[in-house]
């Protein structure tokens, strides 16, 4: 099922991350990537009030991220998407704690996710997965030194 989410709504409740943070968008987007490939789903996250010049969506894996100006608020954005998905919406999960777009999502029959309830979601999927490299398997110092012999000398 993909995720609709109200970016700015969700990183204060992600373990790690705070709105203070210069750099909470991107970090917010590194964890939904992973999360998106683990859990082999899609994901557009929005945020509101994007710096000049950075205004509009892009795509990056499986996760679009949307950047809306100033002039408006991710909410209004979020709210037009789920109507633009019609009855498509209802295979969507829209998550988000703010009141107007849970009305909204409920209104069109989309799926409906606290904020918080996601981040505690997407944290203990991402911990079952195994860090990179742990299932490889070590090599002596000796089996390292044969397999430089074989590499570097072509015996």
């Amino acid at each position: 099922m993909p995720y609709l989410i109200d970016g700015h709504n969700l990183i204060p409740k992600v373990p790690g991350l705070s709105l203070e943070d210069m750099d909470d968008e991107l970090k917010l987007i590194r964890l939904l990537q992973d999360y998106a490939r683990v859990a082999r789903t899609t994901v557009e996250v929005y945020f509101d009030k994007a710096a000049p010049g950075h205004v509009g969506s892009k795509q990056l894996g499986r996760v679009k991220a949307v950047f809306v100006s100033s002039r408006t608020i991710a909410d209004e954005r979020i709210i037009r998407r789920i109507k633009v998905l019609g009855s498509g919406v209802k295979n969507w999960m829209v998550v988000s704690s703010d009141r107007r777009i849970q009305m909204e999502a409920k209104a069109c029959r989309a799926g409906l996710m606290e904020s918080h309830d996601f981040a505690q979601q997407m944290m203990a999927e991402l911990e079952k997965q195994p860090e990179a490299g742990a299932d490889t398997p070590k090599m002596s110092p000796g089996e390292v030194d044969e397999w430089l012999k074989l590499f570097i000398d072509g015996k």
